[in-house]
């Protein structure tokens, strides 16, 4: 009702109104082809995919549900069961190592006692030693002493007699 009641109704322009209108929806509006790619795409998707995602996510929830039923409680039991005999395991070489070091400590504790008492034996076998050659060296010296004494007396003599034949 209102097309005949426009101005424009019977006129000319209609035509041209008419192309715009079909130049503006081929060129401009985009809506009615990107629904038709949707829904290639969607009917693409389902008829190559089938329902295989669906498929893997119920396997995969199956598989953990599995796992979370029966896999997952005999390994926290087997945990429980091993770990006592490992933690007692460990106990035991914790305590062997430490009765291991306490042995080396000893030992070694023993092996610087002894070169200690070797290192005070050598020190005073060392200033005993030292005396002894300042003892030696004193009789030397007081045998050079003495010896010198009885060259000097010696010579002494042996002048006063060479004194008594330069006389003649």
């Amino acid at each position: 009702d209102r097309r005949r009641d426009s101005p424009a109704a019977g006129s000319p322009i209609q035509p041209i109104i008419k192309d715009v209108g079909e130049v503006y929806s081929r060129l401009l509006d985009h809506r009615p082809v990107i629904q038709g790619e949707i829904r290639y795409f969607v009917k693409e998707f389902e008829e190559k995919r089938g329902l295989r995602e669906l498929r893997v996510l119920e396997n995969l929830k199956k598989t953990i549900f599995e796992t979370n039923e029966r896999v997952l409680p005999k390994c926290e039991q087997a945990i429980q069961d091993n770990l006592g005999e490992t933690f007692k395991r460990l106990q035991a070489a914790n305590a062997m190592i430490h009765r291991l070091q306490e042995r080396e400590y000893e030992a070694r504790k023993i092996q610087a006692d002894k070169v200690m008492a070797r290192e005070d034996k050598c020190i005073a076998h060392w200033e005993e030693f030292m005396k002894e050659q300042q003892n030696k060296r004193a009789e030397v010296d007081e045998e050079h002493r003495k010896a010198m004494e009885r060259l000097k007396e010696q010579y002494s003599e042996m002048e006063k007699e060479l004194a008594k034949y330069v006389s003649f």
